[in-house]
């Protein structure tokens, strides 16, 4: 019995006990575009936050202070607060960008080695009752 035909039983027998015939999927291009959008949302709100203080409320919270009003220090205590929970979120955004690019790249060196490491040396698959003699 060839692979795909060892293969397909496999995944029928499978799916008649669990019900389902739905493999889950996710192509390189799911990944891609779900690292892209963590890009994009980085630099959007990169740009759009204020996160060294020289916005509006930066600005509020200096001119309170020097005026000897206690929402100064407030307000810069608030700052503070925000500008670190901005640079948490971009952390994270950043995160997912990059370990989703690393993913990608590592599953596809995985897979590459799996399917190099189950051919015989005449470069024919190796079928499933083969490999589950590895297995068991």
């Amino acid at each position: 019995m060839t692979f795909d035909k060892e293969w397909a039983a496999a995944k029928q027998s499978v799916a008649t006990a669990s019900g389902s015939t739905h493999d889950l999927v996710v192509t390189q291009d799911d990944l891609g575009a779900v690292g892209h959008e963590a890009f994009v949302v980085h630099g959007e709100l990169r740009k759009k936050a204020d996160i060294a203080g020289t916005g509006a409320t930066g600005r509020a919270a200096t001119e309170c202070t020097a005026k000897n009003l206690a929402m100064g220090p407030e307000l810069s205590v608030t700052l503070s607060t925000w500008d670190s929970q901005v640079k948490t979120v971009l952390q994270m955004y950043a995160h997912i960008s990059n370990h989703l690019d690393y993913s990608k790249q590592a599953h596809a060196r995985d897979d590459e080695a799996i399917a190099a490491s189950m051919r015989h040396r005449d470069g024919s698959a190796l079928s499933v009752s083969e490999i589950q003699r590895y297995v068991k």
